[in-house]
This record gives structure tokens, sequence and C-alpha cells, in this order.
């Protein structure tokens, strides 16, 4: 079955994924007709698994009826804190229970919830504190602890809560989430509070996600509520649509058995939040998280929990695959290891239809401003294209548009991809240039480079200039670049993509000192990584003596510069 005749079948009227049109914001376009409106819409869907596990961390457990208490019980204690509609919820920290529960508790209130990356340093979440105007942040004890001498400087934070935090906080502004909460293992005990009477419609706006750009400050993608439930249905979509293209019915989603979640990646991506902890929700899945990603004991709860799905980036798949004690462990459970975030080869597909037979490789791509996954594909058609990221989803449209942006190329040609759909966010936040310049007329600009083929396949030819991606980590090169020119010493510099079989890349320096200064790598990666998030800092840094070479209209090559590394 061709992919028209599938997404043809796939969203007919009275179908599960039936498509509508709607004008948004003075643009036409398709929608999922029965897509949850709002997150307050998924939390009630997940509500009705009751006691079914739904959480685990370690040696806490939350059933959905314990998470929904939760929620309805930190919902309160925002709204006796004076949040309304519209206001901004900074969100900092790992992966733990009480990340889900803070982010649906905000977005009940009607708040736009904003998870600021936990890896960032004190002053890079201060920027982010700032420029949301966020009246509240959550945070866990390591990002109280960098963000503590920065709250002064932040006019609009009035309070923090804060969990995991063993010592007392002197700071009257300061609540610990355990005196709401309690425990995580007691949160079935709390009382059962009505929602919140906030009314909430799709177009609400419901979550900033900060991402960087060519100025080197990160932006905030201001994403609805359609925006992110959009994900569910598009996911939903894509497996369904392999069995279609392979002859078969796609099963009944009531009639499968609970699907169980590794969470691999930070949930302060949207990768994390949109394409795992969202749909999991809604689909009644369990949702297992780690302190951080270690393969071994990656392994080991794999096989305790039977996790159905893992991944998130190439890395944790190579990692799973080439361990050596891998085969010390039943790893059998797994059905999908999917990723997308960061460049994979071929090779890796062949591998996991090797190594995990059971399990169906699915690859995607998408960026923050879509909210996660845009396209996706899996199964056979990732099988047999493994260089693609799959083909234009139903309620989507890519095209490929000349370098000046004056006209749409013909298929098979490469220039820079625009996308279209509901999961487009409406722009950046209190940044009304860079909004109108990348979003135009309700396509978004993304800044890849690709090509479409006669099927609709989407194959990325490069990425968005001035940027590489570390493990799903992205890393705007002029950002380090800017700090690498602050450095007393360094006349002229440059960041370019290092290859790397599991992370797909690392950040390299190439520097040219001024005369008679002195500097030595271990000194500039020292300089980095005290203004820059670690995963920033480059791992090689070259010397040349004479200036970086430039194109005629002064650009560096960094084509040139790469061979440096090789």
């Amino acid at each position: 079955m061709s992919i028209a005749e599938a997404h043809a079948k796939l969203t007919a009227p009275g179908a599960r994924f039936e498509t509508q049109e709607l004008v948004i914001r003075g643009i036409k376009g398709r929608v999922w007709k029965n897509a949850p409106p709002t997150l307050r819409d998924v939390l009630i869907v997940g509500r009705a698994y009751k006691d079914r596990t739904f959480l685990v961390y370690e040696d806490d457990r939350a059933t959905y009826e314990a998470f929904t208490r939760a929620v309805l019980t930190f919902a309160h204690e925002l709204q006796a804190r004076g949040i309304r509609k519209g206001d901004r919820i900074a969100l900092i920290m790992r992966n733990l229970p009480e990340w889900p529960v803070c982010l649906f508790a905000g977005a009940l209130c009607g708040a736009i919830v904003t998870p600021l990356n936990a890896w960032w340093t004190g002053p890079e979440l201060e920027y982010g504190l700032k420029n949301s105007g966020s009246k509240i942040a959550i945070v866990d004890a390591e990002r109280y602890e960098r963000i503590v001498e920065h709250i002064d400087a932040c006019p609009d934070l009035q309070r923090v809560y804060i969990c995991r935090e063993n010592d007392d906080v002197a700071d009257p502004r300061v609540t610990k989430i355990e005196r709401i909460l309690g425990a995580v293992n007691e949160w079935g005990k709390l009382p059962d509070r009505p929602f919140p009477d906030v009314v909430l419609e799709p177009e609400d706006d419901a979550t900033i996600f900060y991402t960087s750009g060519t100025t080197g400050k990160p932006k905030g993608a201001l994403a609805t509520h359609r925006n992110i439930t959009s994900n569910i249905m598009t996911a939903g979509a894509t497996k369904a649509r392999a069995f279609l293209r392979r002859g078969q019915m796609p099963p009944d989603p009531s009639t499968l058995p609970q699907g169980v979640t590794l969470l691999a990646v930070p949930l302060f991506h949207v990768t994390g939040f949109c394409a795992s902890l969202v749909p999991s929700v809604f689909a009644g899945g369990k949702m297992v998280m780690m302190r951080k990603w270690e393969t071994e004991k990656a392994m080991q709860v794999i096989e305790r929990e039977r996790v159905t799905l893992t991944g998130g980036v190439p890395t944790i798949a190579w990692q799973l695959i080439e361990h050596p004690n891998r085969g010390k462990y039943d790893l059998s459970s797994l059905e999908n290891v999917g990723y997308g975030g960061a460049p994979s080869a071929p090779e890796l597909v062949r591998r996991i239809v090797e190594v995990f037979p059971k399990s169906q490789p699915a690859n995607g791509w998408g960026m923050t401003e879509t909210s996660a996954s845009f396209s996706g594909h899996s199964s056979e058609d990732y099988i047999n294209r493994p260089a693609s990221c799959g083909p234009i989803p139903a309620v989507g449209a890519m095209k490929i548009m000349s370098a000046d942006a004056d006209r749409e190329l013909p298929i098979g040609e490469v220039g820079e991809l625009w996308v279209k759909g509901p999961m487009v966010v409406k722009g950046y936040w209190n940044h009304p240039e860079a909004t109108a310049k990348t979003f135009v007329d309700g396509w978004l600009r993304t800044g890849d480079i690709a090509r479409l083929d006669e099927e609709g396949f989407c194959y990325i030819v490069d990425r968005a200039k001035d940027m590489l991606i570390r493990g799903g980590e992205n890393i705007y090169c002029i950002e380090v670049e800017n700090v690498l020119y602050d450095h007393p010493a360094i006349m002229d510099a440059a960041l370019v993509g290092i290859a790397h079989k599991t992370l797909g890349e690392e950040p390299g320096a190439v520097v040219q000192l001024k005369p008679g200064a002195k500097a030595s790598e271990d000194e500039i990666k020292t300089w980095v990584a005290q203004r820059l998030a670690a995963f920033k800092v480059p791992v090689k840094v070259v010397f040349l003596s004479d200036t970086l070479p430039r194109n005629p209209a002064g650009k560096i090559l960094k084509t040139e510069l790469k061979k440096l590394f090789e």
C-alpha cells in the first residue's frame, strides 16, 4: 500500500486518525480530529487507568490515580500562591517523578510551564528565568544550588519549590515540595481534590522550551496545547501506517498490553516531554526513570521492568548493542528502539534488527519548534530507507525552498526544508523579529538542508547552519565561539563537529592566538567550562598560526577545519 493510500485509509471519516481542516491564527491547515484538546484531557484519560503503575524511579512507584492526586494537590497549591492563566512557571530538575506532577499541575492552572535545561549553568538558568518572566521556579536540590545566588537578580521570581533536599532551607521564599505532596509512595493517600476551575482551549499557550538560534542566545519556543497533543496522534498514525504498508490491519490499542518506556532522554527536551511522556500518559503506559543513563544499569532495568521501548538518540542504541555484558541480561521484551535528534548511520538499523529481533527500529525528524517529532518512520520503511527521516505526515506539509526563499524546488532537488502542521509552535517568546523571520504564513523555515522523493520521504542532507548535535543535545556554534573570542589570548575561533560513533558528533575548537599570546588546550577548555554547560565544552582544541580559512564573503570554511580532526 502506498503512503498516500495508507494516509487516506487512516484519516477517513470515522477513523481513529480522522483529520479535519481548521483555521488557526488565520492559517488554514489540517489537524487530528480525535487528538485530546488539552493536557488536562490527556490527564483525565490517563487517570482512567487508576491502579495501573505509571511512574517508576528507583524505589519510588506511583499509580495513575496516585499521580493524578499529586497533580491536583500541587495545582491547588499553585493557585493558592496566585498563579493564574498565562503566568510562567519554570521547571528545572533532572528526570524525577515530581517533574511530570509539576508540569501537569501548572498546565491545569493555565500557566505556561517553562522547562529549563537542567545542565545549564547558573548564569544560563538566570537568563531563562528572566527572559520567561517566571513567577515560580520548581527545582531539585542540585539545581537550587545553581540558582540560589541568582534568585535576587530575577525580578519576577516570587517563590521557589525544591524537591529532594535533605537540609533545611532558611530562605522564606523556598518551600519543600515534600511538605505539600509527601513521599512518592504515599501519593495515593492524598485527598481527591477537584480539577481547577480554569477553562483551557487547544490554542492556549502551554509551554516554553528554549532553543538557541544564530544570535547565540536561547529563544523560547511557545507551544500551545494542540501543538503538544498532536504528537500523540502523529506517532500513533506512524505505527499504524507501518501495519498497512505490510498488508496488515493495525491492532486496536485497547487490546494491547501496557507499554513500558525506559526514559533515556531528559524531560526538559521536547523529545522527552512531547514524544515520550505525553503519549505514555494518554496510552496508560509505564514510565521508568533513571537518575542518569548507565548502560548496564539500564539493561538491569529493562530486564526487571520488562521495558518495551527505549531510545531517544542513536547513542543509547549503540551503547546497548555494543556493551560487553549485554548477553547477561534478558532484553527480549524490547519491541521498539527509536531515536532522532542526532545523525545515525544506516549500519545502526541493521544492528538493531540483528541484536533485538522483536524490535522494530524507528527514526524521525523534528525540532523544538515542531514540538518534537514532525516526520517519522519505522519497521520496513526505515529498514529500506535508512537515510530518510520518514515521509510527510498526514496532517503536515513539507516543501523544499531555494536559498533566497523565492521559489519551491522540484522533487529531488536540495534546498531549505520548510514544514507546516498542527505541531508547529506559535513562535518565539518575546522575540517578534526572530518569529517573523522563521515563521512565514504558517510555514516554519527549519534551516535544515533536505530533499524529498516522489513518495514524500524526506532526506536531511545537512543541518541547520552553525549547529551540531552531541548525543541529542543541540550545540549552537556561535554561542561557544563568542565565549572563545572573550578569551584574552584568542584572536580567531571556530567550533566544528567531530564525528563520533555513538554521540553522532562532539565539539572541536580551532583557534588562532594573538601575537605573543599563550594559552594551552586545557586552559581554553576550562575557560569554556566555567561559562557554559559541560556538553558544550570542546573535546579538542587545534591551534593555527594563521587566520582561519574564509570564503570571499568572509565566512569561515568549516568544511576545511573539520579535516583537521580526521
